[in-house]
């Protein structure tokens, strides 16, 4: 089954990715579940409630699973609505806790199962083969549901200096800012909203 993976850089952006039919093309009360794993630290509910917020206005269903750790992962009927979801939004939060509660279970099969992800922030970073560690900006694995890209948050030199280093070439390291939004469709990604999106394979920057 194909399925198209978006990446924003946060709910302002997924607001605009979602309004705009010529970038998204869910149809009247298309069904769209939130996955606040990554926010279980901040508050989950209060991350869907802000999901809500942020596309207020739109023709949406909304149903939030409030998956927060691993118990609630390996909840089949959460797995059951990710698969048939016509739309999965994945919170912003804590991308290492969002891989731990994911990583072997139902619920982390499902997502690589679901056919459209759009993962706010942080969670970008969880879903492809290489995670870039925030504390530090090491590359270390993710859940391996997309290959080719890694994301990293905004971060200052020493730290972006040191990623690069270390993941080569081999990866393309996108830097994902407020504004940008970047999609993987049939295995090929492409900048969507090129504001505040730096792409770079080792030290040349370049281009998806």
């Amino acid at each position: 089954m194909e399925r198209s993976l978006v990446a924003v850089g946060s709910l302002g952006a997924l607001a605009g990715y979602l309004g705009d039919k010529s970038l998204c093309t869910l149809g009247p009360g298309a069904d769209v579940v939130v996955v606040p794993t990554a926010a279980a630290f901040r508050g989950a509910a209060q991350a869907a409630v802000e999901v809500a917020t942020s596309v207020e206005g739109l023709d949406l269903e909304l149903e939030a699973l409030m998956v927060v750790d691993r118990v609630s992962a390996g909840e089949n009927h959460f797995a059951t609505r990710i698969v048939e979801a016509s739309l999965v939004v994945l919170c912003d939060g804590s991308a290492l806790h969002a891989r731990s509660v994911w990583r072997d279970t139902p619920v982390g099969e499902a997502l690589a199962r679901a056919r459209s992800l759009v993962a706010v922030g942080a969670s970008a970073s969880v879903l492809g083969e290489v995670m870039i560690d925030p504390r530090g900006g090491a590359p270390t694995t993710g859940l391996g549901l997309s290959a080719g890209v890694a994301f990293s948050a905004p971060a200052n030199v020493d730290q972006l200096a040191r990623t690069r280093s270390l993941l080569g070439e081999e990866t393309a390291l996108v830097v994902l800012g407020a504004r940008g939004v970047v999609a993987c469709e049939s295995g090929v990604w492409r900048i969507v909203v090129d504001q505040d999106v730096i792409v770079s394979r080792g030290t040349t920057l370049t281009t998806l």
